[in-house]
């Protein structure tokens, strides 16, 4: 089997040809009286999960806690949350399971990935998605059948703002010439 591309130090760490990576997902806690966690001790459990050898520590980009979907996820702010982590942990690999594109500007992923990229000294991994909680859009003001396209748009705009000097004309995300 031809191996895979090299992206940054993460890439390279999770994903080998041949070879399955564990990772684990945030929150690691039992949250059954309710929809959020209580975060406790989240420090100290990602520190275990790095020192057991895990490939990845994910986060997930749960913008609101919608009651009808029966978590909110670990509550934090995705890029926040990683930045912090990033400071806490060493050599595991810290991703985002997935960001929804159509609900944020694509500037702010791309700018926000690779600056905890760099800083983490290429620990970061970005998983896109198109969103799965429709409540969420009509609260930013966004047409939940539109999200396929904005997926699209935003991937584009993304892989476009990596490059120096970019032209950029988009529909939903203004124009950069």
């Amino acid at each position: 089997m031809k191996g895979f591309d090299t992206y940054n130090a993460a890439y390279s760490q999770v994903f080998k040809p041949n070879k399955l990576s564990i990772s684990i997902v945030v929150p690691i806690e039992s949250y059954s009286m309710g929809p959020v966690p209580t975060m406790q001790d989240h420090e100290l459990r990602v520190k275990l999960v790095e020192n057991l050898g895990f490939s990845a520590l994910w986060v997930r980009d749960v913008p609101f806690n919608v009651p009808t979907f029966g978590d909110a996820g670990q509550t934090f702010d995705p890029f926040t949350y990683l930045g912090f982590l990033a400071g806490k942990t060493s050599k595991i690999a810290l991703g985002i399971a997935s960001v929804a594109l159509p609900l944020h500007h694509p500037v702010h992923i791309a700018k926000a990935a690779a600056s905890i990229d760099v800083l983490s000294q290429g620990r970061m991994l970005l998983g896109v998605a198109s969103g799965d909680r429709p409540d969420e859009y009509p609260a930013m003001g966004i047409a939940y059948e539109e999200r396929g396209a904005l997926f699209r748009e935003s991937v584009e705009y993304i892989q476009s703002a990596h490059r120096d000097f970019s032209v950029l004309n988009t529909k939903h995300f203004g124009d950069l010439n």
